[in-house]
């Protein structure tokens, strides 16, 4: 009996190994296969005519921008001043705790910067990378606005683009490489961040499925 219960514990070990095993194979190849396309979409990404550039919010300090979201302005400016949109969209909602949205704080960067504020667009609710694409597709529907530029870190860019068409925009990114963040670490959780929204995209698909069954 003795020599029956090892066999079995034997056997249980082997497939919890097993199972480990191809868990962890399946985890780094959907990692690799993730930063795989976020380096693609960097190297693809570069300026193209379009009606709005939208820039993507990001922290605020204070009531200025943080060093991140600068990084991001700063890139936006020179594709209005290089002739690339003739409107700048900024999105960003008030942040926790912070006492002027995103998209203010943004509009004040570019305006001082000698872009007219006639030629900037807000979005002041968004929360997040998807909402900052849904409300900024609804501003460009209210201006009869086409197609647009995504400008945003580069790492950014790929998550952006897979929600950007989820919406049916028609949209290009642009990025900008940081001197001031931890790119593996901002990498690393663009990963994750990809991971869940496409988990919640095949679970909503999923529960419309049965609802319709």
């Amino acid at each position: 009996m003795n020599h029956a219960y090892k066999t079995t514990k034997k056997r249980l070990l082997r497939r919890v190994f097993i199972c480990l095993t191809l868990v962890i194979v399946a985890g780094v190849t959907w990692s690799g296969y993730w930063w795989y396309q976020i380096d693609q979409t960097i190297q693809k990404a570069v300026p193209r005519h379009a009606d709005v550039g939208i820039v993507l919010g990001a922290a605020v300090w204070g009531e200025g921008p943080s060093p991140g979201l600068r990084e991001r302005l700063d890139q936006a400016l020179s594709l209005y001043q290089e002739g690339y949109v003739p409107y700048l969209l900024v999105s960003g909602g008030l942040g926790e705790g912070k006492k002027v949205t995103e998209a203010a704080v943004m509009r004040d960067y570019l305006t001082s910067h000698g872009v007219p504020s006639e030629q900037i667009l807000l979005e002041s609710f968004a929360t997040n990378t998807y909402e900052n694409l849904l409300f900024s597709q609804q501003v460009m529907k209210e201006h009869d606005l086409h197609d647009a530029l995504i400008i945003s870190h580069d790492y950014h860019l790929a998550r952006a683009v897979v929600m950007a068409e989820s919406l049916g925009m028609t949209a290009s990114p642009v990025g900008v490489e940081s001197k001031v963040l931890f790119g593996p670490y901002h990498r690393t959780r663009e990963v994750l961040a990809l991971t869940y929204w496409q988990f919640t995209q095949f679970l909503s698909r999923a529960l419309y499925t049965l609802i319709l069954a």
